[in-house]
């Protein structure tokens, strides 16, 4: 198996996200929102698996979590590119809208983008050369600000009786997942004490 399939897997999953969003009407949803929400659900397990992957081996050292570190940038570029289909949801949602768009409630989501750009574009073994130390601020930043877009999304939906059963389960994985992170750098800081 190629060791850029999670990318692929993302390209067919966002796909098929969007058409299934355009096909349906659930809870009365129009089909525009329908897909946005649908490619955002779907890229969310990228990039949690993304996240996650140096945590998981370092806490647990063993087949599954070496690969998924060493497959890992595959596997950001796989959010991404779930992401770039939820792009194009996104802006058949805004326009569809009639009233005007307002890029200033919208900057952190734009932000967002410039951030999942920027670090799938350095994601080569070039760009980590040329940056230097900037490369690692960067990914570490981009991949923080990109979890915390995700957990305060669903967070503040928990607040929403129709979004609740997605929106709970979702904000524990993203909690989790950070939780995870503690835990590594911990475990890491000790080791170095």
């Amino acid at each position: 198996m190629p060791k850029y399939w999670p990318t692929l897997l993302a390209l067919l999953v966002g796909f098929a996200a969007l058409v299934l969003g355009f096909h349906t009407h659930i809870g009365g949803e129009d089909h525009l929102h329908a897909a946005s929400r649908f490619t955002a659900r779907v890229g969310f397990p990228f990039l949690i698996i993304a996240y996650s992957a140096s945590s998981l081996a370092r806490l647990w050292p063993n087949d599954l979590t070496k690969a998924l570190l060493r497959n890992r940038k595959w596997w950001g570029l796989g959010f991404a590119t779930t992401h770039t289909v939820h792009l194009f949801a996104l802006v058949h949602v805004l326009a569809a809208q009639a009233e005007p768009v307002n890029y200033l409630v919208l900057s952190p989501a734009i932000f967002a983008y410039v951030l999942l750009y920027a670090m799938a574009l350095t994601s080569w073994k070039w760009a980590y050369k040329a940056l230097g130390k900037w490369w690692k601020r960067l990914h570490t930043f981009g991949i923080h600000y990109l979890w915390l877009i995700y957990a305060a999304a669903y967070v503040l939906r928990i607040q929403d009786p129709g979004q609740r059963a997605i929106a709970i389960p979702f904000a524990l994985t993203a909690f989790g997942a950070l939780g995870l992170r503690i835990a590594a750098w911990r475990k890491g800081k000790a080791r170095r004490a």
